[in-house]
This record gives C-alpha cells, structure tokens and sequence, in this order.
C-alpha cells in the first residue's frame, strides 16, 4: 500500500472528487454524484470516499432502501457503486470501503448487507473480494438492472447484468 487509508463520509467538497476518481460517470448520468449527495444529505444513503496517502483514491455508496426488491423487502442496505481509482487499485483500498460499510451497517443495527457483482472479467477482483469477506450469493440468480433474469431471456453482459450477494452482519 502506498499510503493509509482514510474514510470519510462525502462533504459538498467530494462530489467534485467523486468525479476527480471516477471522470466518466460525467458522460454516463448528468448530476450522478450530485443526486447522491442530496440522497446522502436527506439520510437515504452514505457515501464515503478513501483516502490513500491524502489522495481520493475510492468511494462506496451504501443505500438503506435499495432498488433491488428482495433486498429492501428484508430490509437489507446494499453497498453501490464500489469504485478504486486504477492507480490505486490492490492495495485494499476495495477492501478497507467494504469493511467501512459493514461497520456502518452493523452500528446502524442491520444484520445483514448485500452487495451486487457483475459477471464479466473486469469484475473479476471485486468478485474474489466479495467472496473472501463472507458475501454468498442471494439465491435469486442473476439479475438486469435490479430484476431477475428468467431462464431463456437475453440480456447484454454489461454493467447492469450482476448476481446480488448477501452477508451476515454478526
């Protein structure tokens, strides 16, 4: 690791870092991090950003009333939207923000936590990393923005195509 890691919850200041660590979400969704930020203002969701060295290397977003139905029936935030800048990628820095956010969780009195992963091979650390912190999978199957994919049906593999992963919070 090059530096310690800090987290800390977004201020007004780390929206423009959120885009300074991720530049194209600017072109995925006008306002992104801004909206999270209000989310995170009216107390709908956290988003703490890493710190590595000084430097905003990552953030996470965990979301108290997810999109994802199963999860917010039983009452289960999801982490979202885990990003580690690539300069500062495998040096835990992944890991330190999933831990921040079971920690967060877990103090707020849930007993579980859920997490999606996609499927494709960029995520391929994030899903050996989910895996070795305890997440197994929901046992609903693979799902296209939020809803299940039903057997036969085509989808793209793209971002939106993940399969949702639970912890028990103990």
């Amino acid at each position: 690791m090059t530096g310690k890691v800090e987290i800390r919850e977004i201020d007004e200041a780390g929206i423009a870092e959120c885009y300074a660590i991720r530049p194209e979400t600017r072109t995925r969704e006008e306002g992104y991090f801004e909206r999270c930020f209000a989310e995170h203002q009216e107390g709908h969701r956290r988003l703490y950003i890493a710190d590595c060295g000084g430097t905003p290397a990552g953030y996470a977003h965990l979301v108290f009333t997810p999109n994802y139905r199963p999860f917010r029936k039983m009452n289960i935030p999801e982490i979202q939207d885990l990003f580690v800048a690539p300069d500062f990628r495998q040096q835990g820095i992944g890991a330190a923000l999933v831990a921040h956010c079971e920690a967060a969780a877990r103090l707020r009195g849930y007993g579980e936590i859920g997490i999606g992963v996609g499927l494709y091979r960029d995520y391929g650390a994030a899903q050996r990393l989910y895996v070795r912190r305890g997440y197994l999978p929901d046992g609903a199957g693979v799902v296209y923005e939020n809803e299940q994919v039903t057997p036969g049906e085509m989808r793209a593999v793209d971002d939106f195509l993940c399969l949702k992963l639970v912890k028990r919070l103990s």
